[in-house]
């Protein structure tokens, strides 16, 4: 089995608490998506906040309704985390980005419709 492995762990914890900071300002100063802002109409990651929020609460119904593709953000956080290697294979790193991809696109073009 291989093991999980953290390099450059510095580089990710200062990435994790910029993007943190950022996060809570934009929720501070209620800044609302600014993709949405300069093209009228909404982003693939719309609702992405208030889906990892009721998510946070255990309130997955809630999350799903917000955006389907919540359940991603954690597992794309560890792929980040181990340097892209999360599965034993490298295809199946691939397929699971391609199908998360996939998952994003389809959620978009539904809101879209």
């Amino acid at each position: 089995m291989k093991r999980l492995r953290i390099t450059h762990w510095k580089e990710k914890f200062l990435l994790t608490a910029a993007y943190g900071v950022i996060v809570f300002f934009l929720w501070l100063f209620q800044i609302p998506c600014i993709f949405r802002y300069l093209f009228s109409f909404p982003c693939p990651g719309c609702g992405m906040t208030r889906a990892m929020l009721s998510a946070l609460r255990l309130d997955f119904r809630q999350a799903f309704a917000y955006h389907p593709m919540f359940w991603s953000i954690p597992i794309l956080y560890l792929y980040l985390l181990v340097d892209g290697q999360l599965f034993p294979r490298r295809w199946m790193d691939r397929l699971f980005l391609i199908v998360t991809g996939v998952g994003f696109l389809l959620n978009w073009i539904v809101k879209l419709w």
